[in-house]
């Protein structure tokens, strides 16, 4: 590094800007090629190298194509989003970051492009392998974890893909169309906690349209919300080509365009600028945060920085491990190590570990389960492929199958999704696993009633049609390069499971709750399940689920009891002992949902606010705490534009999932002062209920109509109940008019102008 570029990271970024030239600021908001940002050696300023994550460290090789997928530099493949929501642990998921950033420092990266923290709105998403969860909590206390490991050791993280980046098909157009509510309470509640709690260096903005606005030019999201109402401080970095007007997009928010343009929306900067068309300070602040983001990069970049393989290849098998969810065990799980078993599945010899599409890692190390089962194992196990790498099967492989699985007590039988199927760039057809694999399961099953099955996929798939025959299910999701040996951890009670589902498992496609508006038509999908996504459409309809969110089980047993719950000014402090009831030590994830008594609006039965996991020891109890904090109690208010905490009554649902609650307490809760203006189409139940015009209305109707010598006919309506309901959503100002009324419109427009702190 020259003395020159030392000094201009040393200086202060705004006065690196002013020495700019109008051409020098506008090249610094566009990429200088695939993955770097570019330099300006005249003023000793440097590029800064960003590369994919979210889950490794996918850095290309410098002769590889320009995506580099097939080439990049060897790093760990930690699981995948779809297997660390399903930890349910921070902790965990913090050290994740952190080996994170320690790869990404030793490579001379910058920026990680990840977490991805999108909600799993349709089960078909096809990158849901790189998201979360259906919930916000779930996900904005996970990918808080994550950003916090990353930007711990000096690497930015990229906040993806704001927002409501849902679904592949037709993604660079689609727009998503969604009401206030869900929108607020659901797709950028996630966003909200990250940015609040860990500024991330950088957001960047999806593909989509939000609402017929391009994420990238929409100064509501980019501005108002990400940086008037949140406070981000950092870079608004574009999906790479997801930039459809480079000035327009400027002016909204987005500070850098990626990947380069070949300097021709560099240029279009430039014009705007000089026909006035374009106020050069707009200009000056993108280039002034690009300047702030490489000088972060290079002040922590060291030099001799490396990570251990091993270690972190270690790291990935306890990650692993912690993510996998025993669906079902009817007594069959753990294995003793001289069972006598034998393994099918060509996915057991050939691990499906990661997703496809740009997140794909070239692993440092790979394991698979049937070695890892086998240095488990006492005795000899055999193995069957049973169907071909693209998923295929054949008369002879199904014999070879049904031999195996005739000779041995127990079948670990491998299915999954293949590849094919499950992508970036597109969504899946159906919920369904390939129908060879579900044929080998009922040859299989023929021979051999005692089937465990092990998935591999990196979105939930349809178990209904056979969960009720096997007696036990694995759920591996996609596992990371050390996923084979925690397969083989679990299966053998080296780990007793503590994975719970981020995502419901319904009993078929068409339970789900964007069946009927998803992927949208015309580029345009409407969100018409609003609020209830997920757990929150199944609790509410009541209806039927293959398992529900929040389910897992684990080779030991857990009671709850004394549940308290304490209100305060930070929330909802709970409360709960649980006691590890078996004779095995295990961990359990316990699940705090709120609801409130007589909500004023439409909520889901109960929603999930908190959760903690708590490792026990057979026989152990230990009080848990989890706070749900004050603002995710919120609700976000439609008539002023603001989250409000409504008062009231709140039950605490304690329990290990949504369907799984194991004991409650209520609690009161003191609402936030909400005064909705009133107007001429307020009803007379929302005067009555103003603290201002609601003893004044009272008044007037229950009282007599001054000089017409007879009875109120209003004082006669108010003293009906059931005319008074009637009549409480009625408009005042046509009430107003009615002949016989108390009050005049005049009247009615002075009070209304009084109590909403206006003159009259």
């Amino acid at each position: 590094m020259t003395d020159t570029i030392n000094t201009a990271v040393e200086t202060s970024a705004a006065d690196v800007v002013a020495d700019l030239t109008t051409e020098e600021k506008a090249s610094l908001t566009s990429g200088a090629d695939f993955w770097t940002t570019k330099s300006v050696d005249r003023v000793g300023l440097p590029s800064i190298l960003l590369t994919d994550g979210p889950h490794g460290v996918r850095l290309q090789r410098a002769d590889s194509d320009h995506l580099g997928i097939g080439d990049s530099v060897p790093a760990t493949c930690f699981p995948p989003a779809v297997a660390l929501g399903s930890s349910f642990d921070p902790e965990l998921l913090e050290r994740v970051g952190t080996a994170l950033g320690e790869e990404a420092q030793a490579e001379g990266v910058g920026v990680l492009l990840g977490p991805g923290i999108n909600i799993k709105r349709s089960p078909l998403c096809g990158r849901n392998f790189e998201y979360l969860s259906e919930d916000p909590i779930v996900s904005g206390v996970l990918g808080s974890a994550l950003v916090r490991g990353l930007q711990s050791q000096g690497v930015g993280a990229s906040l993806k893909h704001f927002a409501a980046n849902n679904q592949e098909a037709d993604r660079m157009r689609v727009s998503a169309d969604i009401d206030e509510r869900p929108l607020r309470e659901i797709y950028l509640r996630g966003f909200q906690r990250v940015v609040e709690d860990e500024q991330p260096w950088t957001v960047m903005c999806s593909y989509n349209r939000l609402n017929g606005v391009y994420t990238s030019e929409d100064p509501w999201l980019l501005t108002k919300v990400l940086r008037d109402e949140w406070g981000f401080e950092g870079l608004v970095v574009s999906d790479w080509g997801a930039v459809n007007h480079r000035v327009t997009g400027l002016v909204a928010g987005l500070d850098l365009e990626m990947p380069a343009s070949a300097g021709r929306t560099d240029a279009q900067l430039v014009a705007a600028v000089q026909d006035g068309t374009l106020d050069e300070a707009a200009l000056d602040l993108a280039a002034l945060r690009n300047v702030e983001l490489v000088q972060k990069a290079v002040r922590n970049a060291r030099a001799d920085a490396t990570y251990d393989v091993d270690t972190h290849h270690a790291l990935a098998r306890e990650v692993a491990a912690a993510s996998i969810v025993l669906l079902k065990n009817d007594g069959v799980l753990p294995l003793a190590a001289d069972a006598s078993v034998a393994v099918i599945g060509e996915l057991a010899r050939t691990p499906r570990y990661q997703g496809a599409g740009s997140s794909q890692i070239n692993p440092t190390k790979l394991d698979n389960a049937l070695d890892e089962i086998r240095v488990l194992a006492s005795t000899e196990v055999a193995f069957a492929a049973g169907y071909g790498d693209d998923g295929s099967s054949s008369d002879e492989l199904t014999a070879e199958a049904v031999a195996a699985a005739s000779a041995a007590s127990t079948v670990l039988l491998f299915l999954g999704v293949p590849a094919a199927q499950e992508s970036e760039g597109f969504d899946r057809d159906d919920l369904e696993l390939p129908a060879a694999q579900l044929e080998l399961l009922d040859a299989v099953l023929a021979v051999n009633a005692n089937v465990v099955v092990v998935l591999s996929n990196g979105g939930v798939v349809r178990l209904s049609g056979f969960a009720d025959r096997v007696p036990a299910i694995v759920e591996g999701w996609l596992l990371g390069q050390a996923g084979g040996g925690a397969v083989a951890d679990v299966l053998y009670g080296v780990v007793n499971p503590s994975g719970r589902l981020t995502e419901t498992i319904p009993v078929r496609l068409a339970d789900s709750p964007a069946y009927l508006d998803f992927p949208g038509e015309h580029s345009h999908v409407r969100y018409g399940e609003g609020l209830f996504v997920g757990y929150r459409w199944y609790d509410a309809r009541d209806l039927e689920v293959t398992y529900p969110f929040g389910h897992g089980l684990s080779y030991t047993s857990f009671e709850y009891a004394d549940a308290a719950a304490t209100a305060s000014a930070e929330g909802i402090a709970v409360r709960v002992t649980v006691t590890n009831t078996g004779d095995r030590d295990g961990a359990e994830i316990v699940q705090v949902y709120s609801s409130v008594e007589g909500s004023s609006v439409v909520r889901a039965p109960r929603e999930l606010k908190g959760f903690a996991k708590v490792a026990l020891a057979a026989g152990e109890s230990r009080e848990v705490e989890v706070l749900l904090r004050r603002k995710d109690l919120a609700h976000w208010d439609t008539r002023v534009d603001e989250w409000v905490v409504e008062g009231g009554t709140y039950t605490v649902s304690i329990g290990s999932s949504s369907r799984d609650i194991r004991t409650t307490a209520t609690v009161g809760v003191e609402g936030d002062a909400v005064q909705a203006p009133l107007s001429m189409n307020s009803s007379i139940g929302e005067l009555i209920a103003h603290p201002v015009a609601g003893p004044i209305i009272m008044q007037a109707f229950t009282g007599g109509v001054e000089g017409d010598g007879g009875a109120n006919p209003a004082g006669a309506i108010m003293a009906d109940p059931s005319m008074f309901k009637m009549m409480a959503s009625f408009p005042i100002g046509r009430l107003a008019s009615f002949p016989g009324m108390p009050v005049t419109m005049d009247q009615v427009e002075r009070l209304i102008a009084a109590s909403n702190g206006q003159d009259a």
